[in-house]
């Protein structure tokens, strides 16, 4: 009888150990995120402007959208994050501009947010 009760207690500690580990890694510690109403009215009010030649801007739009979309809720955030890295690469190109073909993915995630904030 004792190896089951030890066994028990084992496995205990572990599901405790592993419950706090989701929890800690999960994301109890994570930026709360706004609901789709509040990132629409979020985007709505932004008033960041970029400043600079085309390659700062490109940056600046880069990290600002990486600076707000964990903000944001999924639906709103998910495509800000592709717009990000869509910037990020504009960013490190030569002139630091967008392709036609990043315009294009550009586009395609502007109108996913479209969907949601009206």
């Amino acid at each position: 009888m004792t190896k089951v009760r030890s066994g028990l207690v084992r496995s205990a500690v572990l599901l405790s150990a592993s419950v706090a580990a989701a929890l800690l890694l999960g994301g109890c510690a994570a930026t709360p995120k706004m609901d789709v109403k509040a990132s629409c009215e979020f985007l709505n009010n932004d008033t960041f402007k970029p400043d600079g030649n085309q390659q700062q801007q490109s940056k600046q739009i880069a990290a600002h959208y990486h600076e707000i979309a964990d903000k944001l809720a999924p639906e709103i955030g998910d495509p800000i994050k592709e717009m990000a890295a869509i910037m990020d690469k504009a960013a490190a190109s030569s002139l630091g501009a967008t392709t036609q073909e990043q315009q294009q993915q550009l586009t395609v995630h502007f109108n996913k947010i479209g969907e949601y904030c009206k």
